[in-house]
């Protein structure tokens, strides 16, 4: 069993939903978001998203645009990424890692050696935004060999005809992209997660987080009832944004006022 299928069904046998908070790697530098990435599990996160920056992110906010362009000014590439990650697991060999990120620069990687390097460094799952099933012929095949779970996005447009298409190559859990739009702009409902999360369950087993329109502690614990799982990003990014130097320098805040987030999230997910 994988550490993403393992995750979820302890939580089910718990009696609730994940946690899974966005770091954007090397935002805004590598010292500093690894020191978040070690100590998110401890603060209560169940899975972890990774970042993976990219100059043209066509899906997300200005939040997380700019942090990818914090990330890449702080000398982000994907080899560094997936050192992070090996990092990482030289003290967690348990928390699962999905890295999140756009296609040009698994291309440019190059597909095969990008899913082996990510799998040898410990990673778990992949999205991969801009990627859909049609299209994924370039990457789905490696990641399926090196066991890679390929997380596939459902939006509130896709409809009854088009899911089937798009669950048929997915694998780990499913990602409710819960807003039509980009991150970080607006925040899910509770009228449209009611509508949607049950008519995605008929065609799936998979559990299902909410991602997208998921900020304060109250709507985590909301998308963890609803559905299996909430994804946190753009309110952690504008944390930690809040606490940097005039030039965009980390500060001694910097780590701890994200923790403190994740742990406010984390406690409300769990009293949820």
């Amino acid at each position: 069993m994988s550490r993403i299928a393992a995750k979820f069904a302890a939580l089910k046998a718990e009696g609730r939903g994940a946690l899974m908070p966005f770091l954007m790697a090397y935002d805004p530098d590598l010292a500093t978001s690894l020191d978040i990435l070690r100590g998110m599990p401890e603060a209560g996160a169940d899975l972890i998203e990774i970042g993976c920056p990219f100059s043209d992110p066509m899906a997300d906010g200005p939040t997380v645009q700019l942090s990818g362009q914090r990330a890449l000014k702080g000398g982000a590439t994907l080899a560094g990424v997936i050192g992070m990650v090996s990092n990482f697991r030289l003290h967690d060999d348990a928390t699962p890692i999905i890295l999140m990120g756009y296609l040009n620069p698994i291309l440019s990687y190059g597909a095969e050696a990008f899913c082996a390097d990510a799998r040898g460094a410990g990673a778990d799952g992949l999205i991969i935004v801009d990627m859909p099933p049609e299209e994924s012929q370039d990457v789905a095949p490696f990641a399926t060999a090196q066991g890679l779970d390929l997380i596939r996005l459902i939006a509130p447009t896709t409809d009854d005809r088009r899911l089937p298409e798009v669950l048929r190559a997915c694998s780990g859990f499913i990602y409710y992209v819960a807003i039509t739009g980009i991150t970080g702009t607006r925040s899910a409902t509770s009228a449209d997660l009611a509508l949607n999360i049950p008519r995605i369950r008929q065609h799936t087993d998979l559990p299902i987080a909410i991602g997208f329109g998921v900020r304060t502690p109250a709507q985590a614990a909301e998308a963890a009832r609803v559905a299996d799982g909430a994804v946190v990003a753009s309110a952690l990014i504008e944390t930690l944004a809040g606490t940097l130097g005039p030039h965009g320098e980390a500060t001694a805040a910097t780590s701890e006022a994200v923790l403190d987030d994740v742990r406010a999230l984390a406690a409300a997910v769990r009293g949820g």
